[in-house]
């Protein structure tokens, strides 16, 4: 699928860095006085720490998209942590239901197409960096809103809103007003602890539960009714 490797390659810039600041750190240790093998041993324990978390963290698994009617699918990977009904003006037009994702620094946060159709909107919201495990980060965080006109399972809008939390201070969206997406390809990144909201018709069938866990991609998160 489209942006296959895009995670990794954030991983590489982000691990090149921190061989650059190391670099200078280790200089300057060299500079002060204080001995290689402490320098070594001071410079290369943390990277190795942070390389390893790095790369685990930056994980992209190709979502196995399940067959069937009317399936809509998990954005993201995370635990279900809200489900209700809130009014989102911009994609939905009004009144709909939300499902809220959960996703702590341990879950993989790259992010899946739950429908497959035309992208309608992709827009950014400045905001605040709340701890994204509190509910008013929904509302109050920074944020990137994106629609969809989804043409599978049906006809219609379905939203995803991509938040920031007191950690993820990038959101990096892979697509742009206009596109065509496949249901379950790639669409977003979100770097470290975070959350993503689900936005459906009234009309949805919601089949996950509140402490669900849930798989981008793959579990089935509401049915489509036309």
């Amino acid at each position: 699928m489209k942006h296959g490797g895009k995670a990794m390659q954030a991983a590489v810039k982000m691990l090149l860095l921190a061989v650059v600041i190391l670099g200078v750190v280790a200089v300057g240790l060299r500079l002060v006085g204080v001995p290689i093998g402490w320098t070594l041993g001071g410079v290369l324990s943390p990277f190795v720490l942070f390389a390893l978390f790095t790369l685990y963290f930056f994980r992209d698994p190709t979502a196995q998209v399940p067959e069937g009617a009317g399936l809509v699918v998990a954005p993201a990977h995370g635990k279900v942590d809200i489900i209700d009904e809130i009014d989102e003006p911009l994609v939905m037009g009004g009144r709909c239901r939300r499902v809220s994702i959960f996703l702590s620094v341990f879950d993989v946060h790259v992010q899946q197409a739950p429908v497959a159709g035309r992208v309608m909107l992709v827009k950014h919201n400045p905001g605040k960096f709340l701890n994204a495990l509190k509910t008013e980060s929904a509302t109050e965080n920074e944020n990137v809103l994106i629609g969809f006109d989804a043409t599978k399972p049906g006809k219609g809008r379905i939203g995803m809103r991509l938040l920031a939390g007191l950690i993820a201070r990038r959101i990096i969206p892979w697509l742009q007003e206009g596109e065509e997406i496949v249901q379950g390809e790639r669409v977003s990144l979100i770097q470290f602890g975070s959350r993503v909201d689900l936005y459906l018709p009234l009309s949805a069938v919601v089949e996950v539960k509140m402490g669900q866990r849930v798989v981008g991609g793959e579990t089935v998160m509401a049915r489509w009714q036309s």
